[in-house]
């Protein structure tokens, strides 16, 4: 109701500042400043801009509606003449301008008629033919015949709609007659296609002429939409090239119009548009082009060619574990954290507190809720999960339901050159987060792991593989202890490989290097990883910790670690590759690929399951778990002591040796184990 009022308030100034003020000049108003000003003007010169084609809308419809009640008296009874009284006139004038209120057919914009324009008419058509028998039934006088009001209905069709789409049709030929026009082909045969083209015929400015389509489908081959015609099926993409260029019509571009046509059959497109020299781009979702003033386009992102089908989420579930909840998200400035704080603001949280030790970080996250859920309570906290005073009283002041740690040393490399900071960030910190976490009450952490903690050659992966037997150890405490009557908090692991452009990932690195020209390094060719949009890992993350809090029957046993399912691993190569590609670009010639050695902690394989890990399944889409060894409760906290006792005198040696006697899987390189 208030939007109405407001809509109808904004349409009563419109018509007085018209009628008010004079057309040729504005005068300005001194109370007014001079930006307001001037929207103030454009604004009235817009809305006279808009009364004077409303009202030659008036009179052409009323022209043609006094037309035709002669012409359809004459249709019904050509015996009886022509003309009838003149009023015949008048009479079919007012009758449709009177009818065609309701269906605001003065309104219409010619250019851009569509189905429910037409609709319109056929409904005023109706309203104003029936008004007009009634007006001469009034009157005191006969119908010309019993069949006027239907033939009356039907002339005023036809002469109303015949303008408007013939007005339509000369509008778009002009344009595609224009040689500056770039020729596409659309991909996608469906809804997203045709709100593609009507798009385009709403945007004047917009230099594309559609020549026809490419469906997802062999059924629709050889048919038509909006007459265009579906010359074949994205897998014929190559012969169908091949025939529009035999005939000098080779299109400047092709466009993605489904925004399901993703991973291998889009890469496959991308490889056989950039050998016949065409582009390839990609128009908004079917929602945004409604709204739309200008028809954009944008360019395939790698996300696109890796991306799989999405996994069906239990949102009830989710949204039940977050609402009216106090959650404390560690890390919330990273990649991951930044997408957990996202989506956990659209989840109505109680409160969010976002923790970060980097201020720029956390400044920017902060500033994304303030702009996504500005109704949101949250708070921004500079703290460092090694500090174990801070985070304890952090946690006593906020009291968390739920604490997302995602806080972590990730870049292999540089862990590796700093084993006591990976150690303490990774390892130690999330013990500090555990302990202070379960002291002030909370229900539930949920620890983001990585597939690198399996059979770890790196540091950062073995230090993660610490983290995860502590978390281990204080979940199966729980579990075990969960009807002494004393609450215990539970622990959830979630692990998963690589995520799409996150911090220190390939994708930044290869963009980087392609504004520079190259050459993009790879380590090694058969180099593989698993791959995941952020989004998407996220949404699976909090899938996993509701599902771990409310189903005591996963596989797994006590300990049991959730693995979410990456499907196939990818080649570092061939992503070097469809990135150069999707740059408009040649791999090998236009930008080298080089090879550069497998770095320190590096394997070319990561796995997401120990070999004494075997795979099971859930009955939740896209979830998996994984039963790895697990340490008692004392046991790993005595070793945690040891090794922050190490850490804490600088004593590297020591604290990887109590690294190996949790992680037995993983052998420093600099330190001789059987030595000791």
């Amino acid at each position: 109701m208030k939007r109405w009022l407001k809509s109808l308030e904004l349409r009563v100034f419109n018509v007085f500042c018209v009628l008010s003020l004079p057309s040729k000049a504005v005068p300005q108003s001194p109370a007014l400043p001079r930006p307001r000003y001037r929207r103030y003007k454009a604004g009235v010169i817009s809305s006279q801009r808009a009364t004077t084609r409303i009202a030659v809308n008036v009179a052409i419809d009323g022209a043609l509606a006094a037309a035709a009640a002669p012409l359809a008296r004459w249709i019904a009874d050509p015996v009886g003449g022509l003309l009838h009284p003149l009023w015949f006139l008048a009479g079919g004038g007012i009758t449709l301008l009177l009818a065609g209120l309701p269906f605001r057919l003065a309104q219409q914009y010619w250019r851009f008629s569509g189905l429910h324009d037409l609709s319109a008419v056929v409904g005023g058509s109706i309203l104003s033919s029936a008004l007009f028998a009634a007006v001469i039934l009034g009157s005191g006088h006969s119908l010309p015949t019993s069949t006027f009001p239907i033939v009356h209905a039907m002339t005023l069709m036809v002469l109303l709609s015949g303008p408007r789409l013939g007005w339509r049709f000369f509008s778009r030929r002009g344009r595609a007659a224009s040689n500056s026009m770039q020729t596409v082909l659309l991909v996608g045969a469906g809804d997203a296609a045709d709100g593609f083209i009507e798009a385009l015929a709403r945007d004047p400015a917009s230099d594309m002429r559609v020549a026809g389509l490419l469906a997802l489908s062999s059924r629709q081959t050889g048919r038509r939409i909006n007459g265009l015609p579906i010359l074949g099926t994205a897998d014929e993409i190559t012969p169908v090239l091949a025939k529009l260029a035999a005939r000098g019509e080779l299109p400047d571009a092709l466009i993605i119009t489904e925004a399901d046509f993703v991973g291998p059959p889009l890469a496959a497109l991308i490889t056989a548009a950039q050998t016949a020299g065409v582009a390839v781009r990609r128009s908004k979702r079917p929602t945004a082009l409604t709204d739309a003033q200008r028809l954009e386009l944008r360019d395939i992102a790698i996300e696109d060619l890796l991306n799989r089908p999405q996994v069906a989420l239990d949102s009830a579930a989710i949204s039940g574990l977050i609402a009216g909840k106090i959650i404390l998200l560690t890390g919330a400035g990273g990649s991951i954290g930044s997408e957990i704080a996202c989506q956990l603001a659209q989840l109505s949280p109680k409160l969010l507190v976002l923790l970060d030790h980097s201020e720029f970080a956390l400044w920017n996250i902060d500033l994304e809720i303030s702009e996504r859920a500005p109704q949101l309570a949250r708070r921004a906290v500079i703290a460092d999960v090694r500090d174990a005073r801070a985070i304890k009283q952090i946690c006593a002041d906020i009291g968390p339901d739920l604490v997302f740690h995602a806080a972590a040393l990730k870049h292999v490399p540089m862990v590796e050159a700093n084993p006591i900071e990976g150690l303490m960030t990774n390892a130690i910190g999330t013990r500090i987060v555990a302990d202070a976490a379960a002291a002030s009450g909370a229900q539930a952490m949920v620890m983001i792991s990585t597939d690198k903690a399996v059979n770890p050659s790196s540091l950062m992966g073995a230090s993660k593989r610490l983290a995860e037997i502590y978390c281990q150890a204080c979940d199966i405490l729980a579990r075990t202890h969960s009807g002494d009557g004393n609450a215990k908090m539970r622990v959830v692991t979630v692990r998963f490989g690589n995520v799409l452009g996150s911090t220190g990932s390939v994708i930044p690195l290869f963009r980087r290097q392609l504004e520079r020209g190259g050459p993009l390094t790879v380590t090694h060719p058969d180099m593989r990883r698993y791959f995941m949009t952020v989004a998407e890992s996220v949404s699976l993350v909090l899938e996993a910790s509701s599902v771990a809090l409310r189903d005591a029957s996963l596989p797994g046993g006590l300990g049991g670690i959730f693995v979410l399912d990456m499907g196939e691993p990818v080649l570092i190569a061939d992503l070097a590759r469809q990135m150069i590609r999707l740059a408009g670009l040649r791999p090998d010639k236009d930008i080298e690929i080089k090879f550069t050695g497998v770095r320190p902690g590096e394997k070319l394989f990561e796995e997401l399951f120990h070999g004494h890990e075997p795979t099971m399944p859930t009955a939740y889409p896209g979830l998996l778990m994984a039963a790895p060894r697990v340490s008692e409760f004392d046991h790993a906290r005595a070793a945690f002591d040891r090794i922050a006792l190490a850490c804490s005198q600088g004593d590297t040696k020591i604290a990887l040796l109590e690294l190996h006697t949790l992680v037995p899987e993983y052998s420093p390189p600099a330190v001789d184990i059987a030595a000791q």
